[in-house]
């Protein structure tokens, strides 16, 4: 395969991560990723940071006296 160069990787990683992009191009960025460094390191952040807010957007239930007070302010009892 030839090598998508680091402007197209970079344009297309977003896509890339979240798996939403054509197999032919999914497998020649991946090609690049595995051979350039900077595109790489890009990519292990982008990762990164989508962990960190997936996991902190990822509460079920807001505190028992944040929620007391919330529903209090709604209901005009504050």
């Amino acid at each position: 395969m030839t090598d998508c160069g680091c402007d197209k990787a970079r344009q297309e990683l977003e896509e890339y991560l979240r798996n939403e992009i054509c197999s032919m191009d999914r497998d020649v960025i991946k090609e690049h990723l595995a051979t350039c460094e900077d595109c790489s390191g890009e990519a292990h952040v982008n990762q990164m940071i989508t962990q960190v807010v997936r996991r902190s957007c990822n509460e079920d239930v807001a505190p028992a006296d944040l929620r007391d007070r919330v529903l209090a302010s709604l209901r005009g009892d504050a």
